[in-house]
C-alpha cells in the first residue's frame, strides 16, 4: 500500500480490499460509527463499534487518573453506539500493561470501568491481557436497535438542517489548561446515549455521527458519506473555549444530526441544549463552508502526526 498520509485515505483504499460474501449478515461495514450486524431472524440489528486508547497518544499517566483512562476508554464507544440510536448490550477489553505499572493502578483502572459499564448497562463481558512498552487499551462495545432503524452518516439531504447537542470545546480546553470544569469534561466525557436513542425513536435524524475528532473533520466525514456539503455558523462554545477549540477541537462526544426541513427539533433534551448550526446543501461532497468560507477538515486525524 501507498505511504499513509492521512486517516480518510487510509480508510478509502482499506475499504476498495474489502469483499463480504454473498449472503454476508454484516448489514454495515466500515465507514460509520458502528457496524451493523443482522442475526437471521433477530427483531435487533447488532452494533459493534472497537476503540483504542494509548498512552502518551491519548493520555498521560502522570496527569490521567487511572478511573479516568478507563472511564474514557468505554465512553468513546458508548459514543458511537450513542451516534446510531442504540442501547449497549456488553463491552470487551483487551488490556496491555506496560512494564513496572503498579497493582493500585490497574485496581483503579478496573474501578473506573465497571462503574460506568454498570452505570450505562454495559457489562464487562470478557477480552485479553497482555504487555506492552506503554499501556493500551482497546474497548470493543456491542448494542442493539430494531432492525433497520439504526442512524447513520449517509442520511443527508439538500435542505436538511444541522444539528448539535450540547457545548463544544470543553474537551480541547480542559486538555490544554488541565483544570476546571472543561478538564473534568475532558477526563469523564458522557455518551449521549439517551438523546441518540430519543432521535432514532422519533425518526428526527436524517443522518447522525458522534463528535470524537472535532466538529471541522466529522461534519466532512458526513457530508462526505451523504455525497453532500454543508453551510454552517459558528458552533455553541464550552465557557472559555476559543472558536478554533469549537470547531476543531476533538472528544466532546456530543451528536452531531440533521433533520429533514419542518422537522421540529426540541430547543433542548433533558437539559442538553440541541442547536441548529446550519444546512446541507447540493456541492462537492465533503466541503464544509463557516461564514460563506471555506472549513478545512483541521480535527485530530492519527496519521497527519506519524
Amino acid at each position: 500500500m501507498p505511504p499513509v498520509s492521512d486517516e480518510e485515505s487510509f480508510l478509502e483504499r482499506v475499504r476498495r480490499r474489502v469483499r463480504l460474501p454473498r449472503g454476508s449478515a454484516v448489514a454495515l461495514g466500515m465507514g460509520d460509527d458502528c457496524a451493523i450486524y443482522r442475526p437471521r431472524g433477530s427483531r435487533d440489528d447488532l452494533l459493534f463499534t472497537t476503540d483504542l486508547l494509548i498512552e502518551d497518544v491519548h493520555f498521560q499517566r502522570d496527569t490521567h487518573p487511572p478511573e479516568a483512562v478507563a472511564h474514557r476508554a468505554l465512553a468513546r464507544g458508548l459514543s458511537d453506539i450513542a451516534a446510531m440510536g442504540g442501547e449497549p448490550r456488553f463491552c470487551l477489553l483487551s488490556l496491555a500493561l506496560a512494564p513496572g505499572t503498579p497493582q493500585e493502578w490497574i485496581g483503579r483502572f478496573f474501578d473506573g470501568l465497571l462503574r460506568l459499564a454498570q452505570r450505562e448497562a454495559a457489562p464487562l463481558a470478557g477480552g485479553d491481557l497482555g504487555h506492552a512498552e506503554k499501556l493500551m487499551c482497546d474497548v470493543v462495545v456491542c448494542g442493539a436497535v430494531p432492525r433497520s432503524t439504526a442512524l447513520r452518516r449517509d442520511g443527508a439531504r439538500p435542505g436538511d438542517g444541522i444539528y448539535v447537542s450540547g457545548r463544544l470545546g470543553g474537551s480541547a480546553l480542559g486538555l490544554e489548561t488541565r483544570r476546571g470544569a472543561a478538564w473534568k469534561r475532558h477526563l469523564r466525557p458522557e455518551a449521549r446515549l439517551r438523546l441518540g436513542q430519543y432521535l432514532r425513536r422519533r425518526k428526527t435524524a436524517s443522518a447522525a455521527m458522534d463528535l470524537s475528532d472535532g466538529l471541522s473533520l466529522d461534519l466532512h466525514r458526513l457530508c462526505l458519506a451523504s455525497g453532500v456539503s454543508a453551510r454552517i455558523k459558528e458552533p455553541p462554545r464550552d465557557r472559555g473555549a476559543s472558536r478554533e477549540q469549537a470547531l476543531h477541537g476533538g472528544e466532546d462526544y456530543e451528536l452531531l444530526f440533521t433533520v429533514r426541513p419542518h422537522t421540529r427539533v426540541p430547543e433542548s433534551f433533558e437539559g442538553l441544549p440541541l442547536t441548529r448550526i446550519g444546512t446541507i446543501h447540493k456541492g462537492s461532497p465533503g466541503s464544509v463552508f463557516l461564514d460563506e468560507r471555506p472549513l478545512a477538515p483541521l480535527g485530530y486525524d492519527h496519521f497527519r502526526h506519524l
